[in-house]
């Protein structure tokens, strides 16, 4: 999963909002508090929040993207544990302050069964009191902004074509993405990837949380500063285990 796609992640994600992320964090979770990193990646974020001070751990499915967090880490010195892990079957956590779930890793799952799941898996999880900060692409954005559109960047070292199109579940979408990445000899290598993404309405989500026992859900847009609009592309939760 992901072999080629992470060797390029963090170029496509130079401008990702990372500090956003951060600043959103920090709204409901205090250095210091140990927490843990769903989806990490390639655990560009997931090292800021180790530098800001949390105790954090960091899971994934792809363990070509966990390889690569595992040696940026290392190269930071920097003790971060990176587990192979699914998110709706996380494992050996308990008593977390917090559970982050940012970046839209949510919107990889296919279906209510499975965010259910990863709901049940970070209620396990959390610590009463703990905190649960995720985002996720807003109905929207899936229709809107994804479906049918061409994207393509012409870089130094990687190009890529990404065409998203509707897919054959309600408000999902495939993305088609082709890259050609720079050889030491000059010429290039092509590789192509599929990545299927689902999003569902707030009340879903919001339905969903409650029946795994969450409360005091808040549901906003803009990093938590804002309401969400008609025209919200990020939609962002935040719900407490009792």
């Amino acid at each position: 999963m992901y072999h080629h796609f992470s060797s390029v992640y963090d170029q496509l994600m130079e401008d990702a909002p990372y500090d956003d992320w951060l600043d959103y964090t920090r709204r409901y979770v205090k250095p210091g508090s140990e927490i843990l990193d769903v989806a990490c990646g390639t655990g560009t974020f997931t090292l800021l929040l180790a530098e800001e001070g949390y105790q954090v751990s960091g899971v994934d499915l792809s363990t070509d993207m966990l390889t690569i967090a595992d040696t940026k880490s290392r190269l930071k010195n920097l003790r971060i544990p990176f587990l192979h892990q699914d998110m709706r079957k996380l494992d050996g956590f308990f008593d977390l302050d917090a559970v982050l779930l940012f970046c839209d890793g949510l919107n990889y799952l296919q279906g209510q069964a499975d965010v259910r799941a990863t709901f049940d898996a970070v209620f396990q999880s959390l610590k009463s009191g703990g905190e649960f900060l995720f985002d996720v692409h807003s109905p929207y954005k899936i229709e809107e902004v994804f479906h049918h559109q061409m994207y393509g960047e012409n870089g130094e070292d990687i190009s890529y074509m990404w065409f998203s199109e509707e897919g054959d579940e309600p408000l999902s979408v495939n993305h088609i993405i082709t890259f050609f990445r720079k050889r030491e000899d000059g010429t290039y290598e092509r590789f192509d990837e599929e990545h299927y993404q689902r999003t569902f309405s707030p009340d879903v989500y919001f339905d969903l949380l409650y029946k795994t026992g969450f409360k005091d859900i808040d549901i906003t847009a803009s990093f938590g500063n804002e309401p969400v609009k008609e025209e919200t592309e990020r939609i962002f939760f935040r719900a407490v285990k009792p």
